[in-house]
């Protein structure tokens, strides 16, 4: 098991803040976090990794139209992947995240399967035999009435590349992200297949998050005055869906309700044409 799954949380609590700023931007501010924060281990020795994550929703946008609309009570489900290189395989170890706003405190509950069993789990409504950590069991049989409940189906691919800090010990659970190269997909969502997404944002910009348990420490404040910036209400989720609307190709915007086996036994030929790949799908 990689060290990013070998000691991770599964349970949080925490006020999150998101910033879209440029590249500039970012590595001013990073500069400055520097003398306070250091790298997320789990990364690179640049504390850089890459994610890949398969959100589920209704097949009525139940889960973009709470966030659109400011619900003050609202959840998500995404299937989470940490890039390490290696091919992704039934056995391979992934996170099902629920991603929980309550007010203007977020919540996170994730729990760990081998892929092949998560979306058994997801697209099938079928609970593993056998759960690998039994801390997890809460965390499944919540997601297990959640796709019950609102027939929850694939819905989008979103992939960037995140640099990260974590406080020391005199700002515990502090975290800054850098998140760039945003991309969505919105048809064929396979995680273990060869990416076709298309950008969502353009290449200057980053998505910074700050996390916090409680309070923002002063001189984090400090350094967001000192770098004029402001507040933006952005999800990448809702903007994946936003942007695969203004796709030209309205046939492939519809998600397929795929079974498990069917999604693990799909493997496109790079040598096919697209649109014959997603209409050979639909028959």
């Amino acid at each position: 098991m990689s060290k990013i799954l070998s000691h991770t949380l599964r349970k949080f609590n925490r006020f999150e803040l998101k910033y879209v700023i440029t590249l500039q931007q970012a590595e001013q501010f990073k500069r400055s976090l520097r003398a306070y924060m250091i790298h997320d281990e789990h990364g690179n020795e640049n504390g850089r990794y890459a994610l890949s994550s398969l959100y589920y929703d209704s097949p009525g946008l139940r889960c973009y139209w709470e966030k659109e609309n400011g619900i003050r009570y609202r959840r998500k489900l995404r299937l989470r992947r940490y890039e390490t290189g290696e091919v992704l395989t039934e056995e391979t170890a992934v996170f099902l995240e629920i991603k929980q706003r309550v007010d203007r405190v977020t919540q996170k509950r994730r729990a760990i399967l081998p892929y092949g069993a998560a979306l058994r789990l997801c697209n099938d409504r079928q609970l593993p035999d056998d759960i690998p950590d039994k801390k997890d069991r809460r965390v499944i049989e919540e997601i297990f009435v959640f796709v019950w409940q609102y027939n929850l189906l694939p819905m989008s691919i979103v992939r960037y590349e995140r640099e990260a800090f974590i406080g020391t010990e005199y700002d515990p659970g502090l975290r800054v992200t850098f998140d760039t190269d945003l991309s969505f997909q919105a048809h064929t969502l396979h995680l273990h297949e060869r990416p076709s997404s298309v950008p969502m944002l353009a290449p200057n910009l980053v998505v910074m998050e700050i996390k916090v348990n409680e309070r923002i420490p002063r001189w984090l404040t400090e350094i967001i005055a000192a770098n004029n910036l402001n507040i933006t209400r952005v999800s990448k989720y809702c903007r994946s869906i936003d942007a695969a609307q203004n796709m030209t190709l309205p046939a492939q915007r519809i998600p397929l309700a795929e079974s498990a086996q069917e999604t693990l036994a799909s493997s496109f030929s790079l040598f096919t044409p697209l649109p014959k790949q997603v209409k050979s799908k639909r028959s």
